[in-house]
């Protein structure tokens, strides 16, 4: 693949989620302005997890799976832009380049995860476990407007989206090589950050 410009964040974005993001920083005002010129073709960018370090200003330490995102809609505001980007492949980094005027990486796409119609049981486990999850920190109503999509890979990605997990371990999902892997470690996590839940 070529050189992708990319934007390292302190979250992680998954295929078929949205990403809203402020764009403030000089170097990622430049990378929008380019996407919206179609200088970069296809008006994608790599999103990233920062392992360590923080959004503004360089000098992070860059996980090394990550998600392409297409950008959907772009709005100014007075110094900055609003954008929302939709998560699409992802991707591992293969190495950084030069970061001038904005962080750019070679990247390699990931293989879609497979559906099978016997992963069923596990991804209604999975949905079960996040719901209750939602339930226990934000209020026994807060999951009833959640729909899921048709497309059963999509939903998957999208109860890891909406499980309130940390960064590293929604990480750990992003880095999932099977749908049934993701799946069991998602159901896991749920578990035990529900018992979390309970102990407080």
């Amino acid at each position: 693949m070529a050189v992708s410009p990319m934007f390292p964040l302190g979250s992680v974005l998954f295929p078929g989620v949205p990403i809203p993001l402020r764009v403030f920083e000089p170097r990622y005002l430049t990378l929008v302005g380019r996407l919206l010129d179609e200088d970069e073709p296809g008006f994608e960018f790599g999103v990233v997890l920062i392992e360590r370090g923080s959004e503004a200003g360089g000098g992070d330490q860059r996980a090394s799976v990550g998600t392409m995102a297409r950008l959907v809609s772009a709005a100014a505001g007075a110094d900055d832009l609003y954008i929302v980007g939709m998560g699409t492949r992802r991707f591992t980094v293969e190495r950084w380049v030069d970061e001038d005027p904005y962080p750019r990486a070679d990247l390699s796409i990931l293989p879609d995860l497979e559906w099978s119609e016997k992963l069923a049981p596990l991804r209604d486990q999975a949905e079960a476990a996040v719901r209750r999850l939602i339930a226990r920190a934000a209020g026994p109503q807060s999951d009833a407007g959640i729909e899921l999509s048709d497309d059963p890979v999509a939903a998957v990605w999208q109860l890891a989206a909406i499980a309130p997990l940390g960064e590293y371990d929604r990480y750990t999902l992003l880095r999932s090589t099977t749908l049934g892997g993701l799946l069991r470690q998602l159901i896991d996590l749920a578990l035990e950050a529900e018992e979390l839940w309970s102990a407080e």
